[in-house]
């Protein structure tokens, strides 16, 4: 098969970390607690709800307030304990300590602490000296035992603070019930059904309930009844396939179901059209492989593409062929959805955000403004041979009631323009090119249908271009243009 792949493939698995997020049992381990102020207790707290043995160093009469309520009150973790020396630290503090913290008062009193635990192996924070630490406290969501640790690597806390404020919205606080529920379940789970397709079945409908509904008391049987389902499913001769919409570029525009189905693949067909952004949410184990397919370049075959879907799915594999926009639009879905059932294999599509919805969304335009347009149009701007296609309704998009979009038109703009002026379309007609939508790269151009020409060459035919054509456009040049006169308004602009 004549299959492009690049080493892009293996790249994009992982971007470089600033820090390496772990997670450390603490229980029943001896954690040094040096410093009794407000920040030396919202740690000791934290250190307490994980069950460590809390040796806190610090003299009587500099404990705070907050250090004096915490050291009597209950504590939340049956294994946690609190033993308050009344002393300043010393060397021989860090005997049998898994960890080490200090709120220190200089720079100077922190450098010798960490000096001290680090000649005897032990990891040390200074809290709120960056510099001074071997390790540092993420902001935390607490799910337990799913925990959400959000770190910015001391840049930006605020910004920490706000994006845990955000997850805390996301993850509902029944949460803790499932987690509790899968653990009491896996062992099950594991002994009826073998791993590959069954058992995933089974956690992937765990998670969707898990989303959706209370972990209640009825809950643990309709789970036993799932895994009865799992196996009657992980029996099917094969896997399946998903086309996702990738959408324009910017991966804040996926939709939930194509992020679920991401995670879930074995196997990602991409577009050369996919952004590394949307690849970085798919799920790290999966195969990767890029089949794209560009005009003037090396392309993979849709026959070889279609190929590689079915070898995967008879394989019992999971398969999402992820394109650029929406599958559904100029995406060849049909064509791969046909050779998919004649195979019997289960198909799903998971639709995204085709480029021209993006196009209006950035530039601020209503693609079907009442006052402008009755009717929107998708157009492909090439035929298989390159050109445009034949069969084309030239008097029907000339129309002034009509807003067209013209996808992969740019090696054909000269002729879409002499077409419609030729049907009747004023030269005055608004047009926007626009190409890379959405992603760092993004080029627009506004004008009148009379310089399509000169706007393509301006934003040029490397990327894939999407040409706009309508009064629905008009808005975009009142932005640019400072209209004084219809010479002025009839004019170019570049955004």
């Amino acid at each position: 098969m004549d299959v492009v792949q690049t080493a892009r493939n293996e790249t994009v698995r992982m971007e470089a970390l600033a820090k390496l997020p772990v997670f450390w049992d603490l229980t029943g381990k001896a954690v040094v607690l040096c410093g009794g102020s407000d920040a030396a207790a919202w740690k000791a707290e934290l250190l307490l709800a994980c069950g460590a043995q809390l040796h806190i160093y610090c003299p009587q009469r500099s404990l705070g307030e907050t250090m004096g309520l915490l050291m009597v009150r209950d504590l939340p973790n049956p294994a946690a304990a609190i033993l308050h020396h009344d002393a300043e630290w010393h060397d021989g503090c860090f005997q049998d300590a898994v960890l080490a913290i200090a709120d220190c008062d200089d720079d100077h009193e922190a450098k010798i602490f960490l000096a001290a635990a680090k000649q005897a192996g032990v990891p040390a924070n200074v809290i709120d000296r960056p510099q001074f630490c071997q390790f540092q406290f993420g902001s935390i969501v607490n799910r337990s035992p799913v925990v959400v640790s959000i770190s910015t690597d001391g840049a930006a806390p605020i910004l920490a603070q706000a994006i845990r404020r955000r997850i805390e919205t996301l993850l509902p606080h029944s949460l803790q019930g499932w987690a509790d529920m899968a653990q009491s379940l896996r062992e099950r789970v594991n002994g009826k059904l073998a791993p590959g397709n069954a058992r995933r079945n089974f956690w992937e409908r765990f998670v969707d309930r898990a989303f959706t509904e209370k972990a209640d008391e009825l809950m643990q049987e309709k789970l036993i009844s799932d895994i009865h389902h799992a196996l009657d499913v992980g029996k099917a001769k094969y896997g399946k396939v998903t086309l996702v919409g990738a959408g324009p570029g910017d991966a804040e525009l996926l939709t939930l179901k194509a992020v679920r189905a991401l995670q879930a693949a074995d196997v990602i067909l991409f577009d050369d059209l996919v952004s590394n952004d949307v690849l970085e949410l798919a799920r790290r184990e999966a195969k990767r492989m890029l089949v794209g397919k560009r005009g003037g370049r090396t392309s993979c075959k849709q026959e070889d593409i279609n190929a590689m879907m079915i070898n995967f799915a008879k394989a019992g594999k999971r398969v999402v062929r992820l394109k650029s926009g929406d599958p559904m639009i100029f995406g060849r879905a049909g064509e791969e959805i046909a050779a998919l059932e004649a195979q019997d294999i289960p198909v799903e599509v998971v639709p995204g955000i085709t480029a021209a919805s993006a196009m209006a969304s950035r530039l601020g335009v209503s693609l079907t403004h009442r006052d402008h347009a009755q009717s929107v149009r998708f157009v492909t701007g090439h035929s298989r041979k390159g050109n445009l296609p034949e069969n084309l309704d030239w008097n029907a998009l000339a129309s002034p009631t009509v807003t067209t979009v013209f996808y992969m038109g740019g090696r054909t703009a000269p002729e879409i323009k002499a077409r419609l002026i030729e049907h009747g379309m004023s030269d005055c007609t608004p047009i926007v090119i626009m190409s890379a939508i959405t992603r760092a790269g993004e080029r627009r151009w506004c004008g009148r249908l009379s310089d399509l020409d000169a706007g393509i060459i301006e934003i040029g035919v490397d990327e894939p271009v999407l040409i706009g054509i309508g009064n629905a456009f008009a808005p975009a040049l009142c932005r640019v243009i400072d209209v004084t006169s219809a010479d002025v308004f009839a004019s170019t602009a570049m955004l």
